[in-house]
């Protein structure tokens, strides 16, 4: 399936945001590409903002704009807050919770781990990034798998602590969705409710 693979320095620049991951030309160039990039005259509507908000969600979570606007349509058919609910559907996405286990330094990392079939749920192999995770559900490296270098790199000094709605278990190399997460958990910077008036227009 087609996805991003352009230059990511200049979406993050794009967005202000290290969205892909550490990244030195945006720690430089902490400003938007392009000849107006530094000129901070450029004045954004409310449209282009809630655009830009819904593309910025896409490039986090490495979904396609097909699979953004599902994700959304089930996001209204769920009990609960709708923005919150998208957020917390992209997080169950099964390369998204391999990222968030420490098994990869980065979602495209993760993603390629699960379509080159290194990944298991409940003890099958999986190789389709976009599955959905549900509670209670273990994800675990493949045997033989395990000895891969950028999965020990990744798993080496990770902390496992901080998204409090994952269980890893490093003998076993697996890990656990324990519930969905609560917005206040999910940390990246998503302006869900500009997303949800974007939608509402359409």
């Amino acid at each position: 399936m087609a996805r991003y693979t352009g230059p990511k320095s200049k979406i993050a620049r794009k967005f202000g945001e290290a969205i892909f991951g550490a990244d030195k030309v945006l720690s430089k160039k902490n400003y938007a590409p392009g000849q107006h990039g530094n000129s901070g005259r450029r004045k954004t509507s409310e449209y282009g903002m809630q655009l830009k908000e819904k593309q910025k969600a896409k490039y986090t979570y490495g979904v396609l704009e097909k699979q953004f606007s599902n994700l959304f349509a089930r996001a209204q058919r769920t009990k609960g807050i709708t923005g919150e609910v998208l957020l917390q559907l992209l997080e169950a996405r099964l390369d998204n919770v391999v990222y968030r286990l420490g098994m990869a330094p980065t979602r495209s990392a993760a993603r390629q781990l699960v379509s080159h079939k290194h990944i298991t749920v409940n003890g099958e192999v999986v190789n389709i990034p976009s599955y959905h995770v549900n509670p209670g559900e273990v994800i675990a490296i493949r045997e033989k798998s395990k000895s891969l270098e950028v999965i020990t790199n990744a798993l080496s000094g990770f902390n496992h602590s901080k998204y409090p709605w994952l269980e890893f278990d490093e003998s076993s190399m697996s890990g656990k969705l324990l519930h969905n997460p609560d917005r206040a958990e999910i940390p990246e910077q998503i302006k869900e409710q500009l997303i949800v008036e974007l939608y509402s227009k359409q």
